[in-house]
Parts: C-alpha cells; sequence; structure tokens
C-alpha cells in the first residue's frame, strides 16, 4: 500500500561509473527525479540537478521529458510500476490495515506524501498522477472492503461507506503530517481501528471466528 496505494519507489543498485546506456538513462532519471522530489520538493527539484545526479546530460533528460512536470508526474507512475498486478485486496479490516501502517511506517513513504500533499498549489498534476497510480484501483478495494466489513456486521447497516473512505484518506494525511515518523506499524495500525470503532467498527472476536 499505500494507504491507497504505494508510490515509495523501487530501489535502484548503484549504477557503473560512466554515462549509462539508454535505458539505463531512463532509470536513471526517474531515479534521481524521484529522489530530488522526495529530498527537496517540486518547487526545488530542477532538471539540471536531475541530470547531475543521474549523470546524464540536461539534454539527455529533455529528449525524454518536455518540462519538470512531466518528469516528475513520469517519476511518480514509475514508483508504482513493481505494485502486484495480481493484487485483488484484503482479507479483512485488519489486514487492509496492516498493510497501510507498513507503508506509513517507512519515513520516505511518509515524506514522499507530505511532498505531494504540499505540491497541490503549485504543481497540482503531481496529486492527480498520484491519485491516479495509487488509489485508483485501491480505492475500489477500499470501497469494496468497507461495504464487506458493514455486511458481517462489523460496521452499523447505515453506515455511509462513502464517507468512512474519506475519512480514512484524511486520517491518511493526519498520520504523515501531525504524527511522528518514528511511530511503528503497530501503532499506526491501532490508530486507524481507534478511529473505526468511532464510526461503531465492532472486531472480529476469537469466538466469531471460531477460533
Amino acid at each position: 500500500m499505500t494507504a491507497d496505494g504505494t508510490a515509495g519507489g523501487p530501489t535502484i543498485a548503484p549504477r557503473p561509473a560512466g554515462r549509462p546506456r539508454s535505458q539505463e538513462a531512463d532509470l536513471a532519471i526517474l531515479a534521481a527525479a524521484l529522489d530530488l522530489l522526495i529530498e527537496q520538493g517540486a518547487q526545488q527539484t530542477s532538471i539540471e540537478q536531475v541530470a547531475r545526479r543521474a549523470g546524464v546530460t540536461r539534454a539527455t533528460v529533455y529528449r525524454r521529458f518536455a518540462d519538470k512536470t512531466a518528469l516528475l508526474v513520469r517519476a511518480l507512475e514509475w514508483a508504482d510500476h513493481d505494485n502486484d498486478p495480481g493484487f485483488t485486496g484484503w482479507r479483512d479490516i485488519e489486514h487492509m490495515f496492516g498493510d497501510w501502517a507498513a507503508y506509513l511506517a517507512v519515513p520516505r513513504n511518509r515524506l514522499l506524501l507530505r511532498r505531494l500533499y504540499g505540491s497541490i498549489d503549485d504543481y497540482p498534476e503531481l496529486m492527480a498522477a498520484y491519485r491516479l497510480v495509487a488509489r485508483g484501483r485501491r480505492a475500489a478495494m477500499v470501497r469494496e472492503m468497507l461495504c464487506r466489513t458493514r455486511d458481517l456486521g462489523h460496521l452499523p447497516g447505515d453506515v455511509d461507506v462513502d464517507v468512512v473512505r474519506e475519512m480514512l484518506t484524511g486520517a491518511v494525511l493526519n498520520q504523515v503530517s501531525a504524527h511522528p515518523d518514528e511511530d511503528d506499524a503497530g501503532r499506526i495500525a491501532a490508530w486507524f481501528m481507534a478511529i473505526m470503532k468511532q464510526v461503531g467498527y465492532q472486531p472480529v472476536t476469537r469466538e466469531r471466528k471460531g477460533i
């Protein structure tokens, strides 16, 4: 996950010395752009910085991307490329929050989300790209999970699952902006569960599971 998808970015192995070949250059440019976006934000990131870190010329970057915004948008799309395409959803709501918490327990992922939320006014294309790659399919899965949880009787029958989903989206923003980055996955997952209890969630007990 992410809270509704992932965009933390894959790890790139160190590149051998020398100018990278075409495919290597593509990956080096995207990795550099993503790293700089996370480290210092969209406003402070430049094509020149990306080129320098990737070990290529500015012309090499511009042959691939019209401008910085196009580059950063592509970097966000690329960062999501290693998501499991076979993922079809979570077992239950505890599993879902465990997935979210594991993502949010990584400081790099938290910083990326803060950078994206902070860029809404000046670079709205970045948040739009993130929502597309990280929240499109996953958002539908979150809604499905909430509906299933309600239908199993763990949420009130009259609960508005769309409102709850929006609450959880806001909770993710609150988590990365108002909570310490040192929070571990267990504490983050428990925090999400505490929020759910406020909307009437009844956890699955050992007896109800048949254990």
